[in-house]
């Protein structure tokens, strides 16, 4: 399994980004994939999640109502699209790709495989 991230960059307070999440060898109709981020000297956390079982989403407090989590099967890819953005979001973001059960779905510990992180930089 591999999962490639993309879309992170520099942008103003008040903008917006596309993170996209290509995955190969997992199957997004099967499992779950989970945008996390992780800020410096802050532990990783949860951002969003898009389950297998009909591609329900969750959002973190943080997120919800600015991010939305949405996938292309037809491309393998989960995107999060991220308006309004925050100083406080800047961060590197990783998707991640697992079978986590409903209570694990913000842990860390509930995804096998990871990607390498792309990284958002919010200017305020």
């Amino acid at each position: 399994v591999q999962l490639q991230a993309s879309g992170g960059g520099l942008v103003e307070a008040g903008g917006s980004l596309r993170l996209s999440c290509a995955a190969s060898g997992f199957a997004l109709d099967g499992g779950s994939i989970g945008w996390f981020r992780q800020a410096p000297g802050k532990e990783r956390e949860g951002v969003s999640v898009i389950r297998s079982s009909g591609g329900r989403t969750y959002y973190a407090d943080s997120a919800r109502g600015r991010f939305t989590i949405s996938r292309d099967k037809a491309k393998n890819t989960v995107y999060l699209q991220m308006n309004s953005l925050e100083f406080e979001d800047t961060a590197v973001y990783y998707c991640a790709a697992g079978y986590p059960i409903l209570s694990s779905m913000w842990s860390v510990s509930g995804y096998r495989y990871w990607g390498q992180g792309t990284e958002v930089t919010v200017s305020s």
